[in-house]
């Protein structure tokens, strides 16, 4: 079965199942019962949307910049597809990420340090309710990090 190309349609539905999924047995063995409360909580009365952008797709792949947008209501994922600079304006937060630092966090960097180190950055929203649920996003952008993509066509210039 081959993989769905990065930042395709395909690719953004097999985010949403994941992310509505949520992290796996294997995962949650990896931090303390009470971190997952917190996540579970904050995941129960989530009622956000995301747009994460990629500021430097290749040509070809989507129209530059994309956006990964995903709604959540009622505990899960209730929308994600690809997006473009429309549908970014509509999104209670937007994130903006390189393809390289996307190609990395595919690649096995750690999400925490994505968010950390800067490589993802809160483009517009209330940063400070944001953060409030940090430990939430950055869970789930581990999820979307681990969901496989097909990145063998593209090529940065």
């Amino acid at each position: 079965m081959t993989e769905p190309g990065f930042f395709s349609q395909e690719w953004a539905v097999a985010v949403g199942e994941a992310l509505a999924a949520g992290p796996t047995e294997g995962v949650r063995t990896d931090k303390l019962p009470m971190y997952w409360d917190f996540f579970d909580k904050v995941r129960a009365g989530y009622a956000s949307s995301w747009a994460l952008g990629c500021r430097d797709l290749p040509a070809g792949i989507a129209a530059t910049p994309a956006y990964l947008h995903v709604e959540w209501g009622g505990g899960t994922v209730t929308g994600c597809r690809i997006a473009g600079m429309d549908e970014q304006q509509k999104a209670t937060y937007v994130f903006g990420m390189d393809y390289a630092d996307w190609r990395a966090l595919h690649d096995g960097y750690d999400a925490q340090r994505t968010v950390m180190y800067r490589k993802i950055l809160v483009e517009e929203g209330n940063v400070l309710e944001f953060f409030k649920g940090i430990y939430f996003f950055t869970e789930c952008l581990g999820i979307i990090g681990r969901v496989p993509a097909d990145f063998a066509a593209l090529a940065v210039h």
